[in-house]
């Protein structure tokens, strides 16, 4: 595989959890894709987040905890619920220029696909957070969430 794996810690309410996701060069020339897991819904909402933000950012532990937003939302589609829930980062960071990470969430499955999460962050300070790639939108291209065994996986291509 193209890619190399990346490992990042997240810490919420829980506790703190190792957030797996891996860049897949090979799928993506202009943009950036990669390969998140986890083993449920939420953990790899978590991981994709982690991962979106880790393309804009050098290291996740440079963001600290002084903002916070909470976000709903609801989708007939589990997939599209995590492609909205990605774009929600991509939002804050352009229109707040706000860098956030997941603290808490939640995803019950009943009639629509409904996600309530808690995110943290602050103000992006070109000073302290080493800037990557400015990202303007999750794609639909190639996007996926799926079960597989006992592990949730996605696939992101983000355009940068």
């Amino acid at each position: 595989m193209g890619g190399h794996g990346r490992f990042s810690m997240c810490s919420y309410s829980e506790g703190m959890q190792i957030m797996p996701y891996e860049y897949l060069e090979e799928i993506a020339i202009a943009d950036i894709a990669f390969r998140a897991w986890g083993k449920d819904l939420e953990e790899v909402f978590i991981s994709a987040s982690d991962a979106t933000m880790n393309v804009m950012v050098e290291s996740l532990d440079t963001i600290q905890s002084q903002e916070r937003r909470e976000v709903k939302l609801e989708d007939d589609a589990l997939d599209m619920l995590l492609f909205n829930f990605l774009q929600e980062f991509i939002y804050y960071k352009d229109a707040e220029q706000l860098l956030l990470r997941t603290d808490q969430i939640h995803i019950k499955e009943d009639h629509k696909h409904t996600l309530v999460a808690t995110l943290i962050g602050e103000k992006l300070n070109p000073d302290r957070h080493g800037l990557k790639s400015d990202v303007k939108a999750v794609t639909l291209h190639r996007f996926s969430l799926e079960k597989n065994d006992n592990v949730w996986e996605a696939t992101v291509i983000l355009d940068v």
